[in-house]
């Protein structure tokens, strides 16, 4: 898995690529917030546009950063999720917790 973290104008995106489970979350979980933590965005955007699979560990990732952004006063922005993907983020509750956007427009749910 390959995370590639940008900073820009108070937003700090994490774009993840490959796949996202328990042999890999741990470690992308440990990237994100050791800047986070440095730099305390207030737009975390997590970018699942290169994800093409992730189990319940993504969910997991997703929903610890929602609670790290939120000590800082921050919020998080799920990005490109696959149809799949954004219906597990759905069902799990995220939606009601961090906005999921679609990649391509910008549109928010």
């Amino acid at each position: 898995m390959n995370l590639r973290i940008e900073l820009k104008g108070g937003a700090m995106t994490a774009s993840m690529r490959g796949e996202l489970d328990h042999h890999t979350a741990g470690e992308m979980r440990e990237q994100i917030d050791s800047t986070a933590k440095k730099v305390r965005p207030q737009k975390l955007i997590l970018d699942f546009k290169e994800v093409p699979f992730m189990d319940s560990s993504g969910i997991g990732l997703i929903l610890g950063r929602v609670r790290t952004a939120a000590l800082w006063g921050g919020h998080v922005t799920v990005r490109g999720l696959s149809p799949q993907l954004r219906k597990m983020a759905e069902l799990s509750g995220i939606s009601a917790l961090a906005v999921l956007e679609d990649a391509g427009k910008g549109a928010k749910t």
